[in-house]
């Protein structure tokens, strides 16, 4: 059986780990640790590791000066982290994915660059590779999950000490099961100085309405929409929102909102893309209320 670690065609030409190790000059279980890390990609075959002669010629030149990605004279190694941790996350790999953040931390990227340019583009590939059916659906929902407990683990890192500027209620209207972009986001938001009051998915309109009125010094609500064909769903939370709470901006972003006008066609105040560009609309949010 085949277990492939970069996602890329059969090499050429390739050797052991064994002889991998011998040629970089470490220990075998710091050429396996770098398998792990996605440093070193590698193939399992018939239950050998084998590993592409020219991996192990690129990383002679680099010569790493640590084992966090720095080459000499501390410039940040630019790796690719996001194919790398989504081979992993394919996999079903939550050690291996959560090895590939840790090294892509220790090579200088910070939280927010960890969901923006490795989370994000690791889930949307793999999402890819369901929808062009060459994956099943149980692959994705696995790496979701696996992502989820990543989350958990990087959440406190976007803790801010001092005021609050404000709550933010996030979720995912009635009829759209995914979570997990939300979650994202939630953090980035509470990375921004915010609280975040997260619902996740499928949340009933009234609850929108009714955690919308709780929270404290309210700025936005915002809506994930994920899942096509939702959007008379979207339009009655929008429509909710709008009438119980007249002063209080909708935004709306997910990758079933085609654009700015469809937002507007759905109800919303305003409209992201993505992630950077929520925390872009929230700082206008702010500044426009004085």
């Amino acid at each position: 059986m085949e277990e492939r670690l970069d996602g890329a065609g059969a090499p050429s030409a390739t050797m052991t780990l064994q002889a991998a190790a011998e040629a970089l000059g470490v220990h075998y279980m710091t050429a396996y640790r770098y398998v792990r890390l996605g440093l070193l990609p590698a193939t399992k075959v018939a239950g050998a590791w084998e590993v592409p002669k020219d991996e192990v010629d690129r990383m002679l030149a680099e010569r790493l000066t640590d084992q966090g990605g720095r080459p000499a004279g501390g410039r940040v190694h630019p790796a690719p982290w996001a194919s790398r941790l989504e081979a992993r996350l394919m996999a079903g790999d939550e050690r291996g994915s959560w090895g590939v953040v840790e090294g892509a931390l220790s090579s200088g990227m910070d939280p927010n660059e960890i969901y923006i340019d490795l989370l994000v583009p690791s889930l949307r590939g793999i999402g890819d590779a369901w929808a062009e059916g060459r994956i099943d659906v149980g692959v994705e929902h696995r790496a979701s999950v696996i992502v989820m407990r990543l989350i958990g683990r990087l959440g406190p890192r976007f803790n801010r000490r001092g005021q609050t500027r404000g709550s933010v209620v996030l979720g995912a209207p009635a009829g759209d099961s995914h979570g997990l972009p939300t979650a994202l986001l939630a953090d980035l938001v509470r990375g921004a100085g915010f609280t975040v009051a997260d619902l996740g998915a499928d949340t009933p309109h009234e609850s929108f309405v009714h955690t919308a009125r709780e929270v404290e010094r309210l700025v936005a609500v915002g809506v994930g929409v994920t899942t096509v064909d939702n959007d008379a769903s979207v339009r009655a939370l929008t429509s909710a929102l709008h009438l119980a709470l007249p002063d209080t901006p909708v935004l709306v972003g997910g990758s079933a909102v085609r654009d700015e006008d469809h937002a507007r066609s759905l109800g919303a105040d305003g409209w992201a893309p993505d992630g950077p560009a929520a925390l872009a609309l929230l700082e206008e949010v702010v500044a426009a209320a004085g």
